[in-house]
């Protein structure tokens, strides 16, 4: 249980760096450090985490895929506009510099739930592999 967990809080940690620098990289109006990297990962983390939370249980009484997609969404510039405002070292500037931060790291997250939900899976396997008699 706790190795599950880890894989999927390293998953989307690393989904949410990688969607950080890609943004960096390609987005002229989006700029950070490499100390706020570390930060705003952390931070944007922990706020999409209990946006999506608080989200789900407040307006969701019949949860489907794509309400699940446009909520993650929504939680992912709600948790960019307030770490641009924490973190010092973030810097976006223009709404659609938003709009497409906020789609980078939608995919780069989804991405990596993918891959830490298929790490889980081949784990789970390779255990009962190994207890199954020969």
């Amino acid at each position: 249980m706790l190795v599950r967990l880890g894989i999927r809080f390293l998953a989307g940690l690393v989904g949410v760096a990688a969607g950080l620098l890609i943004s960096a990289a390609v987005l002229s109006k989006f700029s950070i450090s490499a100390s706020a990297v570390v930060e705003a990962t952390l931070l944007f983390w922990g706020i999409h985490i209990v946006v999506q939370l608080l989200a789900l249980r407040v307006l969701v009484h019949e949860p489907s895929i794509a309400l699940a997609g446009l909520l993650a969404l929504a939680s992912t510039i709600i948790s960019l506009i307030i770490v641009n405002a924490i973190i010092s070292g973030l810097s976006i500037h223009r709404a659609y510099t938003y709009v497409l931060a906020t789609i980078i790291i939608w995919i780069t997250t989804s991405i990596a739930d993918i891959i830490g939900r298929r790490m889980i899976r081949v784990r789970r396997q390779e255990r009962e592999e190994a207890k199954a008699p020969r």
